[in-house]
């Protein structure tokens, strides 16, 4: 079921738009910066923390995936929204974030990949324990 996680993602949601509010009050903007990043990083924080403690079902588990999965779409609509053309004439300092987080997160895509494949090794097999569909 989608609904189991729900209320995990609305109280990152929640806590990244205010983090992020915050972080525009803090830098002079009249905007919320990195709300979204913030609340998505709490989330996966969050579930792996759970995940590896034991404390999520499968169900829950299902729940979440869908559910972080849905967050890509969010961020791409919240980020549609941002003045582009106001930011770039405001100065340089866009321009020269932009890129550099493209270019930083170029550089740790073999970092992260690595990691994954070092714990994909550890990790037991476990069978798939999905209800039988009803004949």
């Amino acid at each position: 079921m989608v609904i189991y996680g729900v209320a995990l993602l609305a109280i990152c949601t929640l806590v990244g738009a205010f983090v992020g509010d915050l972080l525009g009050i803090v830098l002079g903007v009249e905007s919320n910066v990195g709300g979204v990043g913030v609340g998505m990083l709490l989330l996966v924080l969050i579930v792996d923390a759970l995940k590896k403690r034991g404390k999520l079902e499968l169900k829950s588990q299902e729940g979440l995936n869908f559910w972080s999965s849905m967050y890509i779409p969010i961020v791409v609509a919240m980020s549609a929204q941002q003045n582009v053309v106001a930011a770039v004439k405001g100065g340089p300092v866009a321009i020269i974030a932009g890129a550099g987080s493209v270019v930083i997160s170029f550089l740790l895509v073999p970092i992260l990949s690595k990691i994954g494949q070092k714990q994909r090794k550890a990790e037991p097999i476990t069978p798939d324990y999905r209800e039988e569909p009803v004949r």
